[in-house]
C-alpha cells in the first residue's frame, strides 16, 4: 500500500503524481499551530490584517494553491481590482469573537474538478470590481446579535450589476514534475474593467527559525522566467507566458521575511519583505527588490476586459528545458488531462446516474482532492519555541495540548474545510474517507492509518481530537469507515484491516478507562462533535455533577460491533481473531443491557436519553428528543452460524441476552433478537428489535425529525414548545433552530438544534439499510409517520437517502436547496451549478449553513449517489 506521510519527510514511498498537489490551505492565520500567546487566543494573535505582513511558522496559505508533498515552494493566485487597500492573496472572513454565529468566511468560491493524482484540477473564485467591504463586513455583523442571520459579502451590494469577476484557474500536469496553472478572466460586468493578476511563487519560511539555516532563492533569469533553487529538490524554472496584449508581465521579488517595521515598529524589518509585493503593486512603494531576487516572486499581468470577453494568463513550473513553454503542447496537455478526468469518473460515479447528481458527486469529490492539505505540528518545538525566536510565554505550558509532547506530525491530511478548519478533526476524517475510498483508496486508507501512528495517537492510546483541543473526545467513526473503505475498494485488503485494529484495540481501551469512570458500561466523553445539542454545556458539568450520554454509550456499542465485525473479516484467515469476536460481543451486550437497565431507555417515551446524576445524589434524565436519542439506531449486527456456533460452544453471559438460557421466558425478556429471514443468522441491537418500530415512528415523523432534506437534529415540536428542564438548581430550555445558532456554546457556528447533519444522517441511514437488509421485505412500517401509509423499511431508507442528495440536486423548480433564499446562487448561469458543500443545513428548507466548504463530511453525498445500498450481500459481510 502506498504511504502518505512521515515523521520525518512527509510524503514519501507514493506515486510521484503526488509531489505535487492542492497542498496550500485556504487559511494559515488564526490557527492554533500560529498562536504563541500566553492565553491561547489565536484568533487575536495571528489576524487577518498581519497575514499578509508576517511569515508563517508552521504552513502557508493562498488562493488556488498548489505546492510540493513537504510544502517547501508555493504556487498561488493574488488578484487587484484596483480599488481594494491590499492584493486579494487569501480568503477573508471573520474571527469566532468578530461573528454573530461565529467564524465565517465571507468569499464565493468553489472546487469544481479534481483527478486523485492532482493532474488535472478546476477552481472558481468571483472577485468583486469594486472595493471589496473588509470594515462593512466586520463592523455590520458585530452590530448584529445571535437572533439576526449573518450578513454575507452578497448582502453588501457588491454583486450588483453584476460588477464582478469570474477567475477560473485550471492546473494540469505535463509529468509528475511539470505543473501548468492556467488562470482565466472573465467580466461578468456591463462596462470594461482592469484586473490586476498576480500568479505567485514562494518559499515556505523554513530559514527564520534555527540559527545558520539555509535560505532558498529565487531569481529572475530572464524576463519572463524565475529560476528556482532549493537544496531539497534542487533547479527547477518559473515560466511566465506574455499576455493577452502581447507583452510579459512585471515580475517582481521580495521576501517571505516578517515586516517586522509595519508590525513591531522595528528598524531591523527587511527592506523587502513578505508585503513587499502587495505594497509595491497597491501604493507603488520601493518595496520590491530591484536585484530581480528573494524567497517570494510574482508575475504582474494588468488585464483590461471588456463586458463578457475572457482573457486567459498562463504560467508553467518544470525543470529546465529548451522546449517552448506555452503554445500547443501546453493547449494539448490540457486537453489530455480533462478528457481523462472525463473518462475517469466516467467509471467512478455509475452510468445510470443522472447529470445533475453526477455534476453534485463530480464537485463533492473535487472538494474532496481540494480538502488535501499539507499539515506540520511538532508540539514539543512548538512549546519549547524556536532558537532563533524569542522564548514562549511560560504559561503555555499548562495550556492547549500542553499533554501531547509525542505530536510531531508532517503529512497529507483530509480537512474539514479549507478556510473554517484548517486542521484535521478525527471523526470528520473517518466520514472524509468513505468518499475519498471511491477514487483515491490508499489516500483514504492513510488518512485511517495516520492518526494511529506513534507521532499522533497518544501513549495512553487517545485519537488526538482536533487541533484545538487535542484531549477532547471524538465519536469513535475509525474502525466503522475502515470497513467502508474496505469495501468501496473491493473487500480485499486484510493488511489494511490487520495493521489498524491492533491500535484501535488501544484506542477502545482508553475509552473503556477514561470514559467510564463508574465502571457501569455506561459512557461520557463530553460534547462529542454534538457541540450545543443539549440543554447543558456537555463538556463542562455543574460542580460535582457527572452525565451518562446515551449517544456516548451508544457510540460504544457502535464501535464494539464495527471492532468485531474487523476481527471476524481477518478471523477467516487467522482464527486467533475469533477470542477479539467474543471479546466484544461481551463488551456489546453489557453496555447494552447497561443501557436498559440504569435509565438511558425510556420505556414510556420510547427513546433514549442522557442522565444526569447531582452531586446530592438526585438523577435526572435529561428529556430532549435529539440525534441523541436516535443514534442508538446504529447499534445492531447480524450474527451468522460460524460466530453463533462458538457463542452457543462458550455459553458465556451474553447466553441470556440472546435468549438461550431461558426458552421459556416471554417475549418481552428475551425480544432482542429477531431471525433474520432465509438466512441461518439473528439479527440482535441497542434497540430490540420490537421497539425499533416506536423509535422509528418520532424518526419519520415529519413535525419532529423527518425534513424535506434528511433528518432533524432535534425535534421541530420544540419549535412552538420549548423543551425546560431543572438541572442542579438551573432551569433551561431547548427550542428548535433550524439555522444559525442563538447560543454562544462551541463559537455559535456548530448549531445541532434543528439543522440537518450529513454525517449523522449518513450513519443513520446507513444503518436503516441494514436493518432492512435484516429484517427482510416483510419489515413495514407508516411512512410518513401519520400518513396512513406504509411501506418497507428499505423503501424508507430510499426515499431518505434521496432526501439528503435533494439538498444539492436542482428541484423541479430550478433550485438547488443548499443555495437558499439568494436569487442570484439560485437562478444565475454563473453561479448556480457551483455547488458549496456547506457544514450543515437549514432544518426546514435545506439552505447550506455554516462552514461553506466542509465538503469533508458533507462530501459524503458523493457515496451516497454512487452507492445507493452497501448492503446487498449478507448483512454481517459489513
Amino acid at each position: 500500500m502506498e504511504s502518505f506521510g512521515h515523521p520525518e519527510d512527509g510524503l514519501h514511498d507514493a506515486t510521484p503524481w503526488y509531489d505535487w498537489g492542492p497542498y496550500l490551505s485556504e487559511r494559515a492565520w488564526g490557527t492554533v499551530r500560529e498562536d504563541y500567546s500566553a492565553d491561547g487566543t489565536a484568533w487575536d494573535y495571528f489576524p487577518h490584517d498581519h497575514a499578509r505582513s508576517r511569515a508563517y511558522r508552521w504552513g502557508e496559505d493562498g488562493m488556488a494553491g498548489v505546492s510540493d508533498v513537504g510544502q517547501r515552494l508555493c504556487m498561488a493566485l493574488a488578484l487587484w481590482n484596483g480599488r481594494d487597500p491590499i492584493l486579494k492573496e487569501r480568503m477573508f472572513g471573520l474571527t469566532g469573537p468578530q461573528g454573530n454565529h461565529g467564524e465565517d468566511v465571507k468569499e464565493y468560491w468553489w472546487f469544481l474538478d479534481a483527478l486523485p493524482s492532482h493532474a488535472w484540477m478546476r477552481w472558481r473564485y468571483h472577485y468583486p470590481q469594486a472595493e471589496f467591504p473588509y470594515a462593512d463586513l466586520v463592523a455590520e455583523n458585530g452590530r448584529r446579535d445571535q437572533t439576526q442571520p449573518e450578513y454575507e459579502l452578497m448582502d453588501t451590494g457588491v454583486f450588483d450589476d453584476d460588477r464582478y469577476w469570474v477567475v477560473d484557474v485550471a492546473y494540469a500536469k505535463a509529468d509528475p514534475n511539470d505543473v501548468l496553472m492556467e488562470v482565466s478572466i472573465t467580466n461578468a460586468g456591463p462596462e470594461p474593467a482592469t484586473l490586476h493578476v498576480l500568479p505567485q511563487l514562494w518559499f515556505r519560511n523554513t530559514w527564520s527559525w534555527d540559527v545558520g539555516a539555509e535560505r532558498p532563492s529565487l531569481r529572475g533569469a530572464a524576463a519572463d522566467r524565475v529560476a528556482v533553487s532549493h537544496p531539497m529538490f534542487g533547479e527547477l524554472s518559473w515560466e511566465l507566458d506574455a499576455g493577452p496584449d502581447g507583452a510579459l508581465p512585471e515580475v517582481l521579488f521580495c521576501e517571505n521575511d516578517t515586516n517586522l517595521a509595519r508590525l513591531y515598529g522595528s528598524d531591523a524589518s527587511p527592506a523587502y519583505p513578505k508585503d513587499g509585493i502587495n505594497d509595491h503593486v497597491v501604493t507603488g512603494a520601493p518595496t520590491v527588490n530591484p536585484a530581480r531576487e528573494g524567497t517570494k516572486a510574482a508575475g504582474w499581468y494588468r488585464l483590461t476586459v471588456a463586458p463578457g470577453e475572457t482573457q486567459v494568463v498562463r504560467v508553467r513550473l518544470r525543470s529546465p528545458s529548451s522546449s517552448p513553454a506555452f503554445g500547443t503542447e501546453f493547449d494539448e496537455v490540457l486537453a489530455t488531462r480533462r478528457g481523462e478526468a472525463d473518462e475517469f469518473y466516467g467509471e467512478v460515479i455509475p452510468g445510470d446516474v443522472d447529470d445533475d447528481a453526477r455534476l453534485v458527486a463530480r464537485q463533492a469529490f473535487a472538494g474532496m482532492i481540494w480538502g488535501k492539505q499539507f499539515y506540520r505540528y511538532d508540539v514539543k518545538r512548538w512549546l519549547d519555541g524556536d532558537p532563533a525566536q524569542p522564548a514562549p510565554p511560560p504559561q503555555r505550558r499548562g495550556g492547549r495540548n500542553a499533554g501531547w509532547l509525542n505530536v510531531d506530525a508532517r503529512d497529507i491530511l483530509s480537512m474539514p474545510d479549507p478556510w473554517e478548519y484548517p486542521w484535521f478533526a478525527a471523526w470528520d476524517m473517518a466520514f472524509h474517507t468513505v468518499a475519498l475510498a471511491h477514487v483515491d483508496p490508499a489516500f483514504a486508507k492513510y488518512q485511517l492509518l495516520v492518526l494511529c501512528r506513534e507521532w499522533f495517537q497518544h501513549p495512553n492510546g487517545a485519537l488526538p481530537a482536533y487541533e484545538w483541543a487535542f484531549s477532547d473526545a471524538n465519536p469513535p467513526v475509525h474502525a466503522w469507515a475502515a470497513l467502508h473503505v474496505w469495501d468501496i475498494d473491493g473487500r480485499r485488503d486484510n493488511d489494511f484491516l490487520g495493521r489498524l485494529l491492533p491500535k484501535l484495540l488501544m484506542n477502545f481501551t482508553w475509552w473503556v478507562n477514561r470514559m467510564d469512570p463508574e465502571g457501569d458500561h455506561l459512557f461520557s466523553g463530553g460534547f462529542l462533535g454534538l457541540d450545543n445539542i443539549s440543554a447543558i454545556d456537555r463538556s463542562h458539568l455543574p460542580a460535582g455533577g457527572r452525565l451518562e450520554q446515551a449517544d456516548g454509550t451508544s457510540w460504544m456499542a457502535f464501535y464494539s460491533l464495527t471492532l468485531l465485525e474487523m476481527a471476524r473479516i481477518l478471523a477467516e484467515e487467522d482464527d486467533r481473531w475469533t477470542d477479539i469476536e467474543v471479546k466484544f460481543i461481551e463488551h456489546f451486550v453489557l453496555i447494552v443491557d447497561a443501557m436498559h437497565s440504569q435509565g438511558l431507555w425510556d420505556q414510556e417515551d420510547g427513546f433514549f436519553y442522557d442522565v444526569f446524576h447531582a452531586s446530592d445524589g438526585t438523577t435526572v434524565p435529561i428529556k430532549v428528543r435529539s440525534i441523541v436519542g436516535v443514534l442508538p439506531l446504529m447499534g445492531m449486527v447480524v450474527l451468522g452460524p460460524e460466530l453463533l456456533k462458538t457463542l452457543e460452544t462458550l455459553q458465556k453471559r451474553f447466553a441470556g441476552f440472546l435468549g438461550q438460557d431461558a426458552p421459556g421466558a416471554p417475549e418481552e425478556d428475551h425480544g432482542r433478537v429477531v431471525p433474520v429471514p432465509d438466512l441461518d443468522a439473528v439479527a440482535i441491537g441497542v434497540i430490540p428489535p420490537r421497539e425499533v418500530r416506536r423509535v422509528l415512528a418520532r424518526v419519520f415523523d415529519e413535525s419532529e425529525f423527518l425534513s424535506p432534506h434528511g433528518l432533524r437534529a432535534l425535534s421541530k415540536s420544540y419549535e412552538a414548545n420549548p423543551l425546560w428542564v431543572d438541572l442542579a438548581g438551573m432551569h433551561v430550555s431547548v427550542g428548535y433552530e433550524p439555522a444559525e445558532s442563538r447560543t454562544g456554546m462551541f463559537g455559535g457556528n456548530s448549531n445541532w438544534r434543528g439543522p440537518v447533519w450529513m454525517p449523522v444522517n449518513y450513519l443513520v441511514l446507513r444503518n436503516l439499510q441494514r436493518y432492512a437488509r435484516s429484517l427482510g421485505a416483510t419489515a413495514e412500517i407508516e411512512y410518513p409517520t401519520g400518513s396512513g401509509h406504509t411501506q418497507s423499511l428499505a423503501l424508507c431508507a430510499d426515499d431518505l437517502r434521496e432526501r439528503l442528495i435533494s439538498l444539492f440536486r436542482r428541484g423541479t423548480d430550478g433550485r438547488r436547496p443548499c443555495n437558499g433564499w439568494v436569487a442570484k446562487l439560485q437562478d444565475d448561469p454563473r453561479w448556480r451549478d457551483n455547488i458549496a458543500f456547506s457544514e450543515y443545513f437549514h432544518g426546514d428548507n435545506g439552505a447550506g449553513l455554516g462552514a461553506s466548504h466542509q465538503t469533508g463530511w458533507t462530501g459524503l453525498v458523493a457515496d451516497l449517489i454512487c452507492r445507493p445500498d452497501p448492503f446487498a450481500g449478507r448483512p454481517w459481510e459489513l
